[in-house]
């Protein structure tokens, strides 16, 4: 079975602050008022602790700068990334999730015990007893409160806390007796708390910051991975359209008969297609550019990444567009392209000699897909 680490912390810091709040020896005689005063004052005190160990507004926001740029708090209080993606702030753990702004009322809570807490006890002890443990358990027990503030991101409360307690102890018992009983232990535990908080929170960036890396990098290699297959696929493409010819070429010594020169012109074209504009091919679009190569044009495929990010069900609608265009060509020279454009997806362009003149005899731009627009 594992352990919830927000469980753990929050029994040790509820066993801790009952350590201090009920733990002192309450029997000892010495004061001047009724019990009902010293209950109250304890009461308070630890109310108070646990208040600040358990309460979570859901409403609250991380600390300040414990977001990147990719993450947003919805209104519950929820950390949101750009995805839509939901993460619970927890308050024992470091990070974007981590330890929650404790909210005002809350902290204003801390201070008021803070500076009510001390005063009543000192105030109903006889002066000669006011160094006694029963009497100076709340030196510790108000540091113990202060450090369980700074852990809900109110460092600034926690120093005015600790002030606080200083200046009572100086006024009831002394700055030098305050001081050796506990004052400074209590400032000490503030101090390493938000030491303890700066560490952690760096630890916890830095964490995500290795996962951003490690995810980039198998990104990366995923990239490489797909783009070797993509080559590989390639390379079988290229020696099932041209292999036979560079067989027969070879084993001929070069000397071709006329038939056989024309298979070659014909493979090298789809050669090309293949491996310069293979998005824009299926078999439809293959056939009619087969077709026109056979009737003696000559056809350029250029695909400079104009169908970059179009889905394959757009892509067919493209490619059933450029192959009615090819079909009714007649152009002595076509050129095919794509390049990126905010509506055009292929623009194919036909050229023909007529009366020694080279003229455009087509032009057409097939748009992309309203999807894509």
């Amino acid at each position: 079975m594992t352990l919830n680490p927000r469980v753990v912390l929050s029994a040790l810091g509820v066993a801790f602050t009952s350590y201090l709040g009920l733990g002192w020896p309450w029997w000892d005689e010495g004061f001047a008022a009724p019990w009902g005063v010293v209950v109250f004052a304890v009461s308070l005190y630890l109310v108070t602790s646990w208040i600040c160990i358990f309460w979570e507004d859901r409403r609250g926001h991380p600390a300040p700068g414990e977001l990147d740029r990719s993450e947003t708090v919805g209104d519950g209080g929820e950390v949101e990334d750009d995805a839509g993606a939901v993460a619970v702030p927890s308050l024992m753990t470091s990070g974007v999730s981590g330890p929650t702004v404790a909210p005002a009322w809350v902290a204003g809570l801390a201070l008021v015990t803070a500076a009510v807490v001390p005063s009543l006890i000192w105030a109903n002890v006889d002066v000669a007893s006011r160094q006694l443990p029963f009497a100076t358990w709340t030196i510790g027990a108000i540091g113990a409160l202060m450090a369980i503030v700074v852990v809900r991101r109110r460092p600034v409360v926690a120093c005015i806390g600790i002030v606080l307690l200083g200046v009572q102890g100086a006024l009831w018992i002394g700055i030098v007796p305050t001081l050796s009983l506990g004052l400074v232990g209590s400032a000490v535990w503030t101090a390493m708390a938000q030491l303890l908080m700066w560490s952690t929170d760096r630890a916890s960036r830095e964490s995500e910051q290795l996962e951003s890396l490690q995810r980039a990098a198998s990104e990366w290699l995923a990239s490489q991975a797909g783009r070797q297959r993509e080559r590989r696929v390639q390379v079988r493409r290229a020696l099932a359209v041209a292999g036979p010819v560079l067989t027969r070429t070879i084993d001929a010594g070069g000397d071709l008969a006329p038939h056989e020169r024309e298979m070659a012109r014909l493979a090298e074209g789809r050669l090309r297609d293949e491996l310069r504009g293979r998005r824009l091919l299926d078999d439809d679009v293959r056939g009619v550019l087969e077709s026109a190569r056979q009737r003696g044009a000559n056809v350029t495929v250029l695909d400079e990444g104009g169908l970059d990010g179009v889905g394959e069900r757009d892509l067919r609608v493209v490619r059933a567009e450029l192959a009615e265009v090819l079909r009714n060509a007649r152009s002595e020279r076509i050129y095919i392209r794509t390049a990126p454009h905010d509506t055009v997806a292929v623009t194919v362009v036909g050229r023909s000699r007529a009366d020694g003149e080279d003229t455009v005899d087509l032009w057409q731009e097939i748009s992309l897909p309203a999807r894509q627009r």
